[in-house]
């Protein structure tokens, strides 16, 4: 079992696409959950596939399932809850995600624990003296009329604390988003978000519809909610991603973000604590 993290800070494990592990106190939470091997594929919908070209770092078998508290899950895409996560994880561990990935995990697949939140609802999670509290936040997989073409998808705001409900350290997920007006009221809302989980990649499908961020709006959003760190996450895994971590970093350090930046690579953890400053 993984030491718990100095008191105040969280512990994320970068597993590989969108798939953290993260730690507060006595609290587990996987994200996204994606353990597809190198040359299988993950389905997309309507036929689509993208081949994953990197392993991740940690098997489903290896995860600390006595552990987990929940998944908090964006959307139900391929790449981010997978035939492998399906099988492995247990049906009754809790889902944070969508109304829509809630009907499915429920209805389908068995998961009778899924939660459905709409935008800005939240959910919360207790265990010994730690406490979560789990928000939806906007996000939109694709803009104009595409966007029926794609699943609902959500951000989340991760508020840490105790059980007395003091909040000590914010942690902000993406999710397969495009930057659009609806991310500026998270700024608004949210003003001190500690850590910053950006979903990026440039998901380019057929035709050249984009439906996630690439280097350029990924920089825009830090512009935008200026968290005290950012670890940038989903990119260079599979095929459809046509915007490399590169050129992120090059994008943001130019627009004077590069203190912001954490570097993860797979396998490897970050710590932060809420007394991270800007």
């Amino acid at each position: 079992m993984e030491r718990t993290p100095p008191e105040g800070t969280v512990a994320v494990q970068f597993i590989g696409n969108a798939t953290l592990l993260i730690r507060y106190g006595s609290l587990t939470l996987l994200t996204d959950p994606n353990f597809l091997h190198r040359g299988q594929v993950a389905h997309l919908g309507y036929g689509l596939v993208s081949r994953r070209l990197t392993e991740p770092a940690v098997d489903v078998a290896d995860l600390p399932h006595a552990d987990l508290d929940a998944v908090v899950l964006s959307h139900l895409h391929g790449d981010h809850f997978d035939r492998v996560a399906r099988r492995g994880l247990d049906r009754g561990l809790p889902f944070l995600t969508t109304p829509h990935a809630s009907r499915v995990l429920q209805g389908l697949f068995g998961f009778h624990r899924a939660v459905g939140l709409r935008t800005w609802q939240s959910h919360e999670l207790l265990r010994g003296d730690s406490l979560v509290r789990i928000t939806a936040l906007p996000g939109r997989h694709a803009l104009g009329p595409a966007r029926r073409l794609l699943p609902p998808v959500m951000g989340s705001l991760l508020e840490f604390g105790d059980r007395s409900g003091r909040i000590r350290l914010v942690l902000y997920i993406s999710g397969d988003t495009l930057m659009f007006d609806g991310l500026r009221e998270i700024a608004r809302r949210c003003p001190d978000i500690h850590l910053a989980v950006l979903h990026l990649g440039g998901t380019t499908l057929p035709g050249g519809l984009v439906v996630t961020m690439d280097a350029e709006q990924g920089a825009d959003l830090l512009d935008v909610i200026r968290p005290h760190r950012a670890l940038p996450v989903h990119h260079d895994d599979y095929g459809v991603f046509r915007s490399p971590l590169s050129d992120f970093l090059a994008e943001a350090a130019r627009r004077g973000h590069g203190g912001r930046i954490l570097r993860c690579r797979p396998g490897e953890r970050v710590t932060v604590g809420g007394d991270t400053r800007r």
